[in-house]
């Protein structure tokens, strides 16, 4: 599908089962004036294509598409909606949101039929080099690819453009863009943590939002228009296609050689096309009812919660899917995927989530998806969305439970609605066994995390009651409502060395739940120094310095603490088990009155691990089983790493690991 480069010319394909007729546009190199007009064969099984000869890379074109217009039954063919090809390996032009991209013209009491042309206005797609060509550096990327094994990853889930916008140690030109993520300063930084794998925001080519508040954008990228293009907002030369797409295999290849993987997030759940009153850009106009879900009375279904759901239950859309799925790890180079709101995955036709969907069938029988990470947000925004331990094989998942389980134990009852109990934090601590044991899934399916993108970050969290997102042009209304989190005493920064030093031993302790915890641990960018981002918990639109990460208030200790986590994690293969074992972990109520606990991980071999949790605000008294032991870590700051008889003393709001090294 889309056009390729090949045999002396261009062959085109597209699918519009719908449509009655689909011709190709041709312009000039700027996309400015319509230079042919081209008929295409078809429908053939839906497919509409064409075979150009002397046509070359670099060749400009659109799509117009002829068919019904009837919008109860789902249809809104439109030929004077200029289309962009949605397989365009390149896209020119500049997108500007104005009336002529709709296809209708919305009265006062009904819609009429537009026949304004917006081509003139219209992003145009531009035809690639042949994939043997752009795809050297891919091919060289993915022959040194790292291959981790499941038990050993620590993802960094990170935007390219916000690491360092701000980093004092990576040039300015280079700020904010692929090659700054694969500079050696990123790549040192990520090493010293231990980072495996990067887990980045959207890159593909994305649109805003047609009502912006002035000044703000889409930041985050969860609007993807080019399912086949890297975003040129985050490329050194942005009006380049071509030089956009090398930069971003030659950050691919360079990680590749440090031995770190790149996972994309990625947004199969809706598009910009906005609900059935939305513009035709793409999709659209080439066969709505095919490409999205659509209701009896021709209305969009919207379980994304952003006005329409693409239907991968069509095996087209499928196709659709997995074209674009293997493109980014051929010809891109990247290892695997986060699927954001990943359950609409797997809605059959009627609706119903199943983990025997086509789409899970077809991912996992493809010989080089099934090969890639593939990592679920197991949830949408429709009826029974939230799927947590719902998705096959050896998925990952992104575990809530896990991160409001952790929050809540550690911030107790300066946390309103917390709730958690000592069970609770036990299960998630264990890699949710109650939730992935009996489905026959491993402990690394579950994603752990404290924080993430959307939502507080780590140091918010212990800072903040409330969110402040008035930043972000909408009253303080967006955002989720009762987020887990404390300010113990004092909204926002403070100089109380008291709120402080609480502050501070909370922040650890979740810190080295975080690491420490059986399953695969995700860090979120910045939290690894303390970043902050004044209680905003949905900073999506904000390409600023609230969003971006805050280089020059690094904490270098906090740094070298994550650092020290990361080791431990990867010096002792007990917290880190590929398998279930029977009998693995065996826990203890340390004190009836308080929450404090304790889990002696292998208690059956030669030297287990004891892990002690104090959430509250005095030291208490840690009886040890027999044997000596030695602390390997005190997140309340002991430093000293001496062997132990009987007993010893948990630091306030602290966790503290001991390994038994005698009997």
């Amino acid at each position: 599908m889309g056009a390729h480069a090949r045999d002396g010319g261009v062959n085109f394909a597209f699918f519009a089962e719908h449509a009655m007729a689909v011709e190709l546009c041709l312009f000039d190199a700027l996309g400015g004036d319509e230079t042919a007009r081209v008929r295409l064969h078809g429908p053939h099984d839906g497919v509409f294509h064409g075979f150009l000869p002397a046509a070359v890379p670099g060749l400009v074109y659109g799509l117009r598409a002829h068919g019904p217009y009837a919008p109860s039954r789902g249809h809104r063919y439109n030929p004077h909606k200029l289309l962009l090809d949605p397989w365009a390996r390149e896209i020119v032009g500049r997108f500007a949101w104005r009336p002529e991209h709709h296809g209708y013209v919305l009265g006062q009491h009904h819609e009429s039929f537009d026949t304004r042309d917006n081509a003139a206005v219209a992003l145009k797609a531009r035809v690639a080099p042949p994939a043997t060509t752009a795809g050297t550096t891919a091919a060289a990327g993915r022959a040194n690819a790292p291959r981790h094994a499941a038990a050993d990853l620590l993802l960094y889930e990170v935007h390219v453009k916000g690491f360092s916008r701000q980093h004092p140690g990576i040039p300015s030109e280079l700020r904010g863009t692929y090659s700054a993520l694969a500079h050696p300063a990123a790549i040192a930084h990520f090493k010293r943590l231990g980072v495996t794998t990067l887990s980045l925001l959207p890159v593909h080519y994305h649109l805003d939002e047609p009502m912006m508040p002035p000044g703000l954008v889409n930041y985050w990228g969860y609007n993807t228009l080019g399912f086949f293009c890297p975003d040129p907002r985050l490329a050194c030369q942005p009006g380049d296609p071509s030089a956009v797409n090398d930069e971003f295999r030659r950050m691919v290849a360079t990680l590749h050689d440090h031995g770190l993987e790149v996972v994309l997030d990625v947004v199969f759940n809706h598009t910009p096309e906005g609900n059935e009153q939305g513009a035709t850009i793409s999709l659209r106009g080439l066969d709505q009812r095919s490409f999205y879900r659509v209701q009896g009375d021709g209305r969009l279904e919207n379980l994304s919660a952003c006005g329409n759901t693409l239907n991968v239950a069509h095996p087209q859309v499928t196709r659709f899917v997995l074209d674009s799925l293997r493109h980014w790890v051929q010809a891109m180079g990247v290892d695997g995927f986060r699927f954001d709101l990943a359950a609409v995955l797997g809605r059959n036709a009627d609706g119903v989530f199943s983990t025997e969907a086509a789409f899970f069938t077809a991912l996992m029988q493809d010989p080089v998806l099934s090969q890639v990470h593939l990592i679920a947000e197991p949830w949408d925004a429709g009826h029974r969305g939230y799927q947590l331990g719902g998705f096959p094989g050896r998925w990952m998942e992104w575990n809530d439970k896990f991160r409001d389980a952790t929050r809540g134990f550690w911030l107790g009852a300066e946390a309103e609605q917390s709730g958690i109990t000592r069970a609770e934090f036990a299960q998630r601590f264990g890699a949710s066994a109650d939730i992935y044991h009996p489905l026959k899934r491993r402990p690394t399916s579950s994603v752990n995390f404290v924080a993430v993108h959307d939502g507080f970050t780590l140091a918010d969290v212990v800072s903040h009651s409330r969110k402040h997102n008035r930043a972000n042009g909408e009253d303080n209304r967006d955002g989720r409502d009762g987020e887990l989190c404390a300010n113990f005493g004092f909204e926002g920064p403070t100089e109380d060395p008291e709120i402080v030093d609480t502050r501070l031993r909370v922040r650890r302790a979740m810190m080295a739940t975080l690491m420490l915890a059986q399953g695969t641990p995700m860090l979120c960018a910045g939290d690894e120094f303390g970043n902050r981002q004044g209680g905003n918990n949905n900073a999506w639109n904000q390409d600023n310095a609230i969003g971006w990460l805050d280089w020059p208030q690094a904490d270098e200790g906090f740094i070298a603490f994550v650092a020290e986590l990361s080791a431990l994690r990867r010096s002792q293969p007990l917290l880190r088990p590929a398998q279930w074992v029977a009998g693995a972990q065996r826990w203890q109520g340390l004190h009836d009155d308080t929450q404090a606990l304790a889990c002696e991980i292998g208690p059956d071999t030669r030297h287990p691990l004891l892990v002690a949790f104090n959430p509250t605000a005095v030291p208490l008294p840690l009886p040890l089983p027999a044997g000596q032991w030695q602390v390997l870590l005190d997140s309340g700051a002991r430093t000293a790493a001496v062997p132990l008889q009987d007993h010893t003393e948990i630091e306030a709001h602290s966790l503290c690991v001991l390994r038994r090294v005698a009997a």
